[in-house]
């Protein structure tokens, strides 16, 4: 799935699921050193998990982040299954 970011300065995020897991997290634009290391520690997670650790998170004060922007695109995900 690919997911269009908004209010960060990544621009979009694209990935798998695979059995409820989340695979092939790749953002375009943004804090690289950052989002690999987001990418690196829920790649296999179960994305409900994922959600529960990233969903809220703010970046300053911008009312989201990248990691919340990828906890909004799952639960997108979600809803279109």
């Amino acid at each position: 799935m690919i997911y269009k970011t908004t209010g960060v300065c990544s621009k979009e995020i694209s990935f798998d699921v695979e059995n409820g897991s989340l695979k092939s997290i790749n953002f375009t634009n943004g804090c690289d050193g950052n989002l690999k290391g987001i990418c690196n520690l829920v790649e296999n997670m179960n994305i409900d998990d994922v959600i529960e650790k990233l969903k809220g998170i703010d970046c300053k004060g911008r009312g989201t982040s990248c990691p919340d922007q990828l906890a909004r695109a799952l639960e997108e995900y979600k809803m279109s299954k």
